[in-house]
């Protein structure tokens, strides 16, 4: 270029020069006479905005959906909570509390103090005293009231064990009931056999105590129950129920009080006899026992004070729900029979029925060499089915229609 030529004006229609910048210096950044970058605009061109970045949207989307669910879920939790376990606890002819039991309902409760968030626990009440086999039980005494507490609120609690009782006691009651009374023995004593086996026909214990009264092998025999492998007479619901019968008749003859007979059928009357004499104690009460026979009478009483009116803590069961109980036909067999499978199909059942019936049958055959006559039960068909088996309810308690 012409140095002279510097200050003449351009030409018109000329390009101007290309912009030449100056040579760094030594101490310069090449760039720094570089026009700046449009900041959030990677073009530089400013008439085109920045559009939005997919994942920010796709998180916004994300977002608001998980709210959604979220006050969706709440909105269930408040409408589902459920009702109270007890609506209130009324006084009852042999159980006597010191004042009318009131106990709020779950949703009052939860209302007031949790904004209905969260169900109420509710501890059942326990009352000054009651009557069992026609005896006085005080529960002044701390340590009392505190083993029956534990009982009861097991039991209340234990929803599963405690509802399948409430259902097999309609079906089992009217037997022992009917039983105990025809022997003498406080119809009470039905909470006995409650406490063994849960009113489960086909119990069978670690230790080998079977049937619904849980007679040991050889206790079985001392009261007259066969007891091999063709025959167990422990699981004959009848045949069982006279033998308890015997049992505790006999020790209330020797002890002269229900609630001693009643742990001795737990830890056996010897040594519910030596521990007395051993720790010169009046009464059972008394007494310093193991963990399970100190609490086994008060299991019992427990068993009671749930069973005449579990709806006060909350039981809803209806009357087509109730285990209804099983009529049957009896048949009379007095020799061997080869197989019990032949033999029930010659009577129109199946040989689960006849098992199911007879649960003192232990095999399939029977051989009957002394010629004793049994007793088998044949259900009828009509009990057999539920649309047939009408809708029979042993105690207006247990049911709420």
């Amino acid at each position: 270029m012409n140095p002279n030529d510097k200050n003449k004006p351009p030409v018109a229609g000329s390009q101007p020069p290309p912009f030449q910048p100056p040579a760094a210096s030594s101490n310069t950044v090449a760039q720094e006479n570089q026009p700046p970058v449009a900041e959030n605009n990677i073009t530089g061109d400013e008439n085109n905005p920045p559009k939005p970045k997919g994942g920010a949207t796709f998180r916004n989307i994300l977002i608001a959906v998980l709210a959604f669910f979220a006050i969706a879920q709440l909105i269930i939790l408040i409408l589902m909570a459920p009702k109270s376990c007890a609506s209130s606890h009324d006084t009852t002819d042999d159980i006597a509390y010191s004042t009318p039991q009131k106990v709020e309902t779950t949703n009052e409760r939860a209302s007031s103090n949790f904004d209905g968030k969260l169900a109420s626990v509710l501890a059942p009440e326990i009352p000054d005293s009651m009557k069992f086999c026609g005896e006085n039980v005080a529960f002044d005494r701390i340590d009392m009231a505190e083993r029956l507490d534990r009982e009861l609120t097991g039991t209340i609690y234990g929803q599963t064990n405690s509802t399948f009782i409430i259902k097999r006691a309609n079906r089992y009651f009217p037997i022992l009931t009917k039983i105990l009374k025809d022997n003498n023995v406080p119809e009470d004593l039905v909470y006995l056999a409650v406490a063994e086996s849960s009113l489960n026909i086909k119990a069978l214990s670690p230790a080998g105590a079977a049937g619904i009264w849980q007679f040991m092998p050889s206790t079985g025999r001392d009261y007259e129950l066969e007891v091999n492998e063709f025959v167990d007479e422990r699981y004959d619901i009848e045949k069982s129920t006279v033998a308890a019968c015997k049992f505790l008749k006999k020790y209330y003859s020797k002890f002269g009080n229900w609630a001693t007979v009643c742990s001795g059928y737990n830890v056996g009357m010897a040594g519910i006899d030596s521990s007395l004499v051993r720790q010169k104690a009046n009464s059972v009460f008394d007494l310093r026992l193991n963990e399970e026979t100190s609490r086994y009478y008060f299991r019992i009483i427990a068993y009671k004070i749930f069973l005449s009116d579990p709806k006060r803590f909350g039981y809803q069961i209806k009357e087509n729900q109730l285990y209804q109980p099983i009529e049957y036909d009896i048949e009379t067999v007095d020799t061997p029979v080869d197989s019990w499978v032949t033999w029930a199909q010659g009577h129109d059942i199946t040989y689960a029925q006849l098992r199911e019936a007879n649960p003192w049958i232990r095999s399939t055959r029977l051989p009957n060499d002394s010629g004793k006559v049994y007793k088998v039960k044949i259900p009828k068909h009509d009990s057999l089915y539920r649309s047939t088996a009408g809708n029979e309810v042993f105690n207006r308690n247990w049911v709420v229609d």
